[in-house]
């Protein structure tokens, strides 16, 4: 039998990441630092070539891949996570999915909520420049112009080149 004190450093981290920016990055950076190993959940993974969501699963796992590869980080999973929308059973379906984990960093409520009253650690996520750093803002950006680049990880704009994503942004959203 295992040791549940074996996993008491481990963590977990779920967002959209659409698409993984700077934000990400040092929120991931900070938690991975304080973590064994750091499970990183693809939050709403059966979503794409949406307004709000224009990435698949697969290349935001490749943005995020590529960029832990770069910074030299090595204690992390990722994992893609479909919204399963029956809170009641939500939390099961991640535990199903993950390594085992203790510790949860979330600042969404909802996320929050229902991993404390199912007996995790739940931790804030900390916060970096959100005005500048949303996906939201991103995304704004990739339609105007290159202002984006400056705004992601290297190795996550190379990602987004490959699969021309701008230009799926650019023709999903109307251009708006």
């Amino acid at each position: 039998m295992v040791s549940a004190n074996r996993f008491s450093e481990r963590s977990l981290i779920i967002g959209r990441f659409q698409p993984f920016h700077n934000g990400h990055m040092d929120v991931i950076r900070k938690c991975a630092s304080e973590s064994e190993n750091l499970t990183i959940g693809i939050g709403s993974a059966q979503y794409s070539h949406e307004c709000d969501n224009p990435f698949t699963a697969g290349e935001r796992y490749l943005m995020i891949d590529e960029t832990m590869k770069d910074e030299g980080i090595t204690n992390y999973c990722i994992i893609p996570i479909e919204d399963l929308n029956r809170y009641s059973l939500w939390v099961a379906q991640v535990r199903s999915l993950s390594p085992p984990f203790s510790k949860v960093y979330s600042n969404n409520p909802l996320t929050r909520r229902l991993f404390s009253e199912a007996g995790y650690e739940v931790r804030n996520s900390p916060l970096y420049n959100r005005d500048l750093y949303s996906g939201t803002a991103v995304r704004k950006e990739m339609l105007k112009g290159d202002g984006w680049r400056s705004l992601v990880p290297g190795k996550a704009a190379e990602v987004i080149d490959c699969i021309d994503g701008v230009q799926r942004l650019r023709e999903i959203s109307g251009g708006e």
